[in-house]
């Protein structure tokens, strides 16, 4: 093998630094974005600007979902900046690498405790679809299938689906129905079963929901089936210290009680 010089390397790309500039790509939604990398310490490549909103959205996840589970878990972060549309923020899991990108409408993140909800949904999204959560090899898929995979027989979705949605048989938009007037109707018809009028959308976006509200309120006393979803994660240890760690984390800032 041919000895590189150090000027050698550099034009060969082994020794080249961070790229000075994020990439750009062009979405139909969010128009021009900026790709971020993410790095073994949860850190972005190239790094933004400090003190800008990019910064503040960014750290604001790390911060919930702690550095190592964002390393292990997610190789992008993408931001957009799109006032005209109702979208907040996103997760993407790439099907060939099964790695995720986070996103963030940088328009709609400016609201420290809306951002603070927006980035706790995100986070359940990944607790709940990583590659863990996810069956092998199950052709047909016993259980519920996703874009993401076959939901595992022991996966939290599986266990939430199976109490909360399977009841509803085929009256319950699919799995991952991105109907949003369907998901309203079904809202008006069980509005006591769901935190939220977007938690009825899907069962993925309803443990989402609910695990966001489970985290930033107090354990619920009724016996609805909302509260049962908020208890189902009470049940849970794991959950729990999230809970914890998350609220203890974000305590002062949002007059939270840990």
């Amino acid at each position: 093998m041919v000895a590189l010089t150090g000027a050698s390397l550099v034009t060969a790309g082994l020794l080249a630094g961070p790229p000075a500039a994020p990439r750009v790509i062009d979405d139909g939604e969010l128009g021009t974005m900026e790709v971020y990398a993410v790095d073994g310490d949860a850190a972005l490549v190239p790094a933004p600007a400090a003190g800008s909103l990019t910064e503040e959205v960014w750290t604001t996840f790390v911060r919930i979902a702690t550095v190592e589970f964002v390393a292990e878990t997610v190789a992008e972060f993408q931001v957009g900046d799109a006032a005209d549309i109702d979208v907040a923020a996103w997760v993407v899991q790439d099907e060939h690498t099964e790695e995720w990108t986070v996103g963030a409408n940088l328009a709609v993140s400016d609201e420290r405790h809306d951002l603070l909800v927006t980035l706790i949904h995100e986070y359940a999204h990944l607790l709940t679809l990583q590659r863990s959560e996810m069956s092998t090899g199950s052709d047909p898929c016993p259980t519920v299938r996703l874009d993401e995979g076959c939901l595992a027989e022991d996966a939290t979705l599986q266990a939430f689906h199976e109490r909360f949605w399977t009841p509803y048989g085929a009256t319950a938009p699919a799995a991952e129905s991105q109907d949003r007037d369907r998901g309203r109707d079904f809202f008006d018809e069980h509005e006591d079963d769901f935190v939220s009028d977007y938690a009825s959308m899907n069962p993925v976006e309803d443990i989402a929901e609910s695990f966001m509200t489970f985290v930033l309120e107090n354990r619920p006393r009724g016996d609805s089936v909302a509260a049962q979803k908020l208890e189902f994660f009470w049940q849970q240890p794991e959950f729990v210290k999230m809970r914890d760690r998350i609220r203890a984390e974000f305590a002062d800032e949002l007059g939270l009680i840990p």
